[in-house]
């Protein structure tokens, strides 16, 4: 590699093999002695990386470490929350066929009760069927989603009183174009407000369809 030389007497610049460095020689100019100056090698120090880093406060650096978000499961005040509110429902239906004969209900009552069993039944049903993978909605935010869900699910149920279809062999051919089309829209809900996929919501559909249906049996209505 070339020396880059400099003469102290005629300031001429000129460069040399690195072959000649350390020596003394003329200038090429003005013929005054120089000596060839001997390059410095500049060394490399290589660094060992630095840990990955779990978190980005207090140095403002991105995380390197993966970020493992722990999954709270339900708890056991819950499930024996849901389970005595569940045999609570069983026992108001019962207490509505003996106060009513078998389907007379008066409707605002069945319309409260479908409203009010919606509710605990898509908070439930989201925490089973939601996807684990994701951050889950909290707070204010899950409760307002869940209120939505819930009434759309009660009125499905409303949709479905207005239909002729009846549980008789001559009638039951129908429920292969009708429930499909109501299993969509529950599903679709589910899809809108929770952030459920097709599967999932069609299940947390179907978990309060299931239970309104038990409990309508229960009662001394058809099933659906």
């Amino acid at each position: 590699m070339p020396i880059q030389v400099l003469c102290s007497a005629c300031k001429a610049r000129f460069s040399v093999s690195d072959q000649f460095a350390g020596r003394t020689g003329p200038c090429p100019k003005c013929k005054q002695p120089i000596k060839i100056p001997v390059p410095q090698v500049q060394s490399v120090t290589i660094h060992e990386p630095e840990a990955p880093v779990a978190t980005s406060a207090g140095g403002g650096r991105i995380p390197t470490a993966p970020i493992v978000r722990k999954e709270k499961p339900i708890s056991v005040t819950t499930v024996v929350v849901v389970a005595a509110g569940a045999v609570f429902a069983m026992i108001c239906a019962l207490l509505v066929r003996l106060a009513f004969q078998a389907g007379e209900a008066p409707t605002w009552l069945l319309a409260a009760a479908a409203i009010v069993l919606a509710v605990p039944c898509v908070l439930l049903g989201y925490q089973i069927a939601r996807e684990r993978e994701i951050e889950p909605h909290r707070g204010r935010a899950l409760i307002v989603r869940c209120l939505i869900c819930a009434l759309v699910y009660a009125g499905i149920w409303g949709i479905r009183s207005f239909v002729p279809i009846s549980m008789t062999p001559d009638d039951m051919w129908k429920w292969l174009f009708v429930g499909p089309l109501f299993g969509g829209v529950g599903a679709l809900a589910a899809l809108a407000t929770l952030d459920l996929d097709w599967p999932a919501g069609l299940a947390h559909f179907s978990l309060y369809m299931l239970f309104t249906a038990l409990l309508r049996w229960i009662a001394g209505f058809p099933p659906i």
